[in-house]
């Protein structure tokens, strides 16, 4: 049995990708790998991650385009430019604060 690691990253933090272009906000969290195994062998077997790490559901975004992403730890990095985020969905379930970082947006109940 694997031991499960503490999660890095939190919900809300904005992180980068350390070997492509892209950034986002972190959704979700999942405590190892959690997708399918179509998915993770489409990954070139040389940057393929291992799947006892926790991985992250992204609102992510390019120069181009805003997209959802699921990365693993290894290949994340704390993104502090402080720049704000274009992801359509990020204004529906999260909050910007002043200093860069996000909050869930509260819901309340009718």
């Amino acid at each position: 049995m694997t031991d499960i690691r503490e999660a890095k990253f939190a919900i809300g933090q904005v992180v980068r990708h350390r070997l492509f272009p892209f950034r986002g906000l972190i959704f979700d969290i999942d405590p190892t790998f959690a997708n399918t195994e179509e998915w993770w062998l489409s990954i070139p077997e040389e940057i393929r991650p291992g799947k006892d790490q926790p991985f992250y559901h992204l609102y992510a975004e390019n120069d181009e385009t805003t997209y959802v992403a699921y990365v693993s730890e290894q290949n994340l990095l704390p993104d502090d430019n402080g720049r704000p985020l274009r992801h359509p969905e990020i204004k529906d379930h999260f909050v910007r604060e002043g200093s860069g970082t996000y909050r869930r947006r509260v819901r309340t109940a009718n």
